[in-house]
């Protein structure tokens, strides 16, 4: 299987089970819309009857030719290799887990997923005595692995920062006595950091996620805070600081984009303005009805915005300096495991959620539906077949997924979002994979002519 696209003046064609991206003249790109595996015998006569009149014959003979030895060099339409691991998928240890430190919010974000922070369930806060059995059941659930990640999120997990702190020191405990290692993140809107806060997270989180939307009349308008006021002022300054502070230890901000900011271009070079080089900026994931939500008629919008996005980095990169997009991060080298290409995050295997009453769920954005509950800290419940059933959830179970060229980059999308909007979670979710396709797209071009220009 290859794919092929034209962006920024290059003609570019993914082979997509080898990963091997290559930049191409014009015939060939024109050629290949000819030609299907096996690619064997002279050049087709449909071939040089429809681009005879662009391209001399011999030309296009010649060239059939060379994509002749690149097939049977396995560089162009190359097997694929990796039905095998998918066949023999199996449940996997626990190496992640998120913490629902705090089903409550300080903020009322206007497209939260989490029911403006109390998930539908009320608000309330987690117990030590709860954190400390999630911490327990992590290292039970991981056997033998060593290197573990625990999330504290929310709602706001700052709400209940001094529990946050208490389960950090049993972690640290318990990584010691079974020889662990436990990476803590965190994700906050940032509104109630503090200078002690701020000290804290930057000496025990390995990463932290800041939340905004970009320009301040932009985040603004959806993160608002309980009282209907606009939250910006109240945290850029303390993310200035925290990540003045931070070194070289990960960070990102984090925002979202809505119908009401298609020209979201402007709200990342926003946050780069203010001096954030790592960002992150989603799409919202909504019911269409609402008057926010991003639909099929917002795509062509979308497309030329990520187009000009690319543009702005090509500039930061020409003037010397520095920016990172989150998800034009792309390696083209070696890339993600097997495993890890065919079933992404590892929702509901590896990766599990952890509500303030001890509830198991497949991740955070399953939290309250009940028939997605995996267990129970309290009573030691697990479900080990639901597990095993979202060890099977990858591209090769997912029927849209199977034969889509982007699959090794996206992993079969977002298992919350396919239920979500298909109740299955094997069905994907056709908006967030057209708009991942281009940021692929966009991605690949950028990598495409950095290899080049190093190659020059």
């Amino acid at each position: 299987m290859i794919h092929k696209f034209k962006q920024n003046g290059l003609f570019i064609v993914l082979d997509v089970n080898s990963g091997g991206v290559h930049v191409i003249d014009e015939l060939t790109y024109d050629l290949l819309d000819f030609v299907e595996p096996p690619v064997e015998g002279e050049c087709p006569e449909a071939a040089i009857k429809a681009l005879s009149g662009k391209y001399p014959e011999e030309e296009l003979r010649e060239c059939y030719e060379e994509l002749v030895s690149l097939y049977n060099d396995k560089i162009l339409f190359s097997e694929d290799d990796y039905e095998q691991y998918a066949l023999a998928a199996v449940a996997s240890p626990v190496k992640a887990m998120c913490l629902l430190i705090a089903f409550d919010c300080n903020l009322r974000c206007e497209y939260c997923f989490a029911g403006k922070g109390d998930y539908g369930q009320g608000r309330t806060l987690m117990t030590l005595e709860t954190g400390k059995q999630a911490i327990d059941f992590l290292i039970e659930k991981s056997a033998n692995r060593r290197n573990l990640e625990v999330d504290f999120f929310g709602g706001e997990p700052l709400m209940n920062f001094e529990v946050v702190k208490q389960i950090v020191e049993y972690g640290r405990e318990q990584e010691k006595l079974h020889d662990k290692n436990i990476r803590f993140t965190i994700t906050t809107n940032g509104t109630l950091l503090t200078d002690d806060k701020i000290d804290f997270i930057n000496d025990q989180m390995y990463n932290v996620v800041l939340s905004v939307d970009g320009r301040p009349e932009v985040n603004d308008r959806m993160r608002k805070t309980v009282n209907g006021k606009g939250s910006y002022t109240y945290f850029i300054d303390k993310y200035k600081r925290l990540v003045e502070k931070r070194g070289d230890k990960e960070w990102y901000v984090r925002g979202t984009y809505t119908k009401y900011n298609l020209d979201f271009t402007n709200d990342i070079m926003s946050l780069y303005d203010e001096g954030f080089e790592q960002i992150s900026i989603e799409p919202v994931i909504a019911d269409p009805s609402l008057p926010y939500a991003l639909t099929e008629q917002d795509l062509p919008a979308i497309y030329d915005e990520y187009e000009k996005l690319a543009d702005k980095m090509r500039e930061v990169k020409a003037a010397g300096k520095f920016m990172n997009f989150f998800h034009f991060m792309l390696d083209l080298d070696q890339g993600p495991c097997a495993i890890k290409r065919l079933r992404g995050c590892g929702c509901g295997n590896e990766y599990v959620a952890i509500s303030p009453d001890g509830d198991i769920y497949p991740c955070h954005q399953f939290v309250g539906i009940e028939e997605y509950k995996m267990g129970s800290l309290n009573d030691g419940s697990f479900n080990t077949d639901m597990k095993m059933d979202f060890a099977r959830a990858h591209v090769y179970t997912k029927p849209d997924c199977k034969n889509c060229w982007a699959k090794f980059y996206c992993s079969g999308g977002c298992n919350a979002n396919n239920y979500t909007f298909n109740k299955d979670i094997r069905k994907a979710y056709k908006l967030s994979c057209d708009i991942e396709k281009k940021r692929l797209e966009c991605a690949i071009t950028l990598k495409a002519e950095k290899l080049l220009a190093e190659a020059e």
